[in-house]
């Protein structure tokens, strides 16, 4: 499904899909629901939405009603809360990383050239750091402006 929501396409065929969930096994329930959460390759998130005439995808006119799907856009920490609560443990930590109880650390999704990721991991290496802490290590040296 393709679908431009202020001004973004969002496109389950060129977007990554990193986790799904359904409320039963058999699409022909009525009440049938599946959700699949999608990154797109800007590391924006969004819901893709199929059910049921009886589920909350419904399509709606009058008495008529009928199977239908939806995307909505997420931001971040709605995409964790949505992972959080219809994937398993396992499933969340490959999509979002591993979570650090101690609250002193925070995930994000940026989008940078590839070649600047490229260079980054290269540098990361021999420094023999982390991604993570080389980034780190970077902002840290630079002067508050």
């Amino acid at each position: 499904m393709k679908k431009i929501i202020n001004g973004k396409l969002y496109d389950t065929a060129t977007a990554n899909c990193v986790g799904t969930w359904c409320n039963t096994g058999n699409d022909s329930d009525f009440t049938y629901c599946q959700e699949s959460l999608y990154r797109k390759r800007t590391g924006e998130y969004f819901l893709y939405g199929y059910g049921g005439p009886y589920s909350k995808y419904a399509y709606v006119h009058g008495d008529d009603r009928g199977y239908n799907e939806v995307i909505m856009p997420l931001k971040y920490e709605a995409a964790q809360k949505w992972a959080e609560e219809k994937l398993d443990g396992d499933q969340y930590i490959a999509i979002f990383g591993e979570i650090d109880e101690d609250d002193t650390h925070r995930t994000m999704t940026i989008s940078i050239s590839v070649s600047a990721i490229d260079r980054a991991k290269r540098n990361a290496s021999r420094a023999n750091l982390s991604l993570s802490a080389y980034i780190e290590q970077l902002i840290s040296a630079q002067k508050d402006g």
